[in-house]
């Protein structure tokens, strides 16, 4: 299975939008509720291109390149959590979504968790994919920073590989075409710069404003799941039990087997887990 060919006979539509002035790569699949995904650090549209057929059955999928990254516009300046929430915001806005279900992996996590604490009425139900390192360990946040600008700064097929190898626990998952997809995307120009804006999240002095905590995380007040996994290279499943704790009514669930990339790595099992949570959440909203 590659990324476009698997989906060239699928009725998609890849475009550019206006978010709050920043131009926006999305694509979009499905006639469904919305369902907005949401990337990693580094990450692109293409980190779920194995789920957009599946979830498309279901739902109006939509996936973004986020603030700073892949094809969209990268302004120079630091992306902290407010920003990408900001940015999530004027992408909604320009779509013309009242409310959607949004899930986001890593960093996309954290984004969708602060968005539900400070957009409530945007939000439908929430799905919070490995949002990681939720201690600020600071050995993680070093080897993410590090691996992550000596791909781009540095960018090679092995750098690229070995950044990407670092989300999979089956290590073969990564493919050679999105070795190449990532890599078109660091050696773009202005990515040399907005790597150091993407990476400023893994200085504790930045993080520490925007680190998960009950002040914020108790402002959550739609069903939300924790999707963890078993050999998640940024947090235990022990360490991501206390999230559970921080936001109201929270959900956890472990997916077996893989890494950083349960999206990618057990596409049906992501799948599955997601959609069966987000249509019994939404069916018990719909009938209060």
């Amino acid at each position: 299975m590659t990324i476009w060919t698997d989906l060239a006979d699928l009725e998609l539509k890849l475009h550019y939008i206006n978010a709050g002035g920043i131009k926006t790569r999305v694509l979009e699949a499905g006639s469904g509720e919305p369902l907005i995904l949401l990337h990693g650090t580094g990450g692109h549209i293409e980190a779920y291109a194995r789920n957009i057929r599946g979830l498309s059955e279901t739902f109006r999928v939509i996936v973004i390149d986020m603030v700073g990254h892949g094809y969209t516009d990268k302004p120079n300046r630091p992306y902290g959590i407010d920003y990408y929430s900001d940015h999530l915001l004027w992408v909604m806005q320009a779509l013309d979504l009242s409310e959607a279900y949004i899930s986001g992996e890593s960093l996309g996590g954290w984004v969708a968790a602060w968005f539900a604490a400070h957009h409530p009425e945007y939000v439908k139900a929430l799905v919070l994919n490995t949002p990681g390192n939720v201690n600020n360990k600071p050995e993680v946040m070093q080897k993410l920073k590090d691996s992550t600008i000596k791909a781009v700064i540095e960018a090679n097929y092995e750098n690229v590989k070995t950044r990407l190898e670092w989300l999979m626990y089956d290590k073969s998952q990564v493919t050679e075409e999105l070795i190449e997809a990532r890599y078109k995307i660091y050696t773009q120009p202005e990515y040399q710069q907005s790597v150091y804006n993407i990476v400023c999240l893994q200085d504790i002095e930045v993080r520490k404003q925007y680190s998960w905590d009950p002040s914020w995380c108790g402002k959550i007040n739609v069903p939300t799941l924790l999707a963890w996994t078993s050999h998640d290279p940024t947090s235990t499943v022990e360490e991501g039990k206390p999230l559970q704790e921080m936001i109201p009514n929270s959900e956890f669930a472990v997916i077996q087997d893989a890494g950083h990339w349960p999206q990618w790595e057990k596409v049906e099992e992501f799948n599955s887990v997601l959609t069966n949570f987000l249509l019994e959440k939404g069916n018990l909203i719909e009938a209060k």
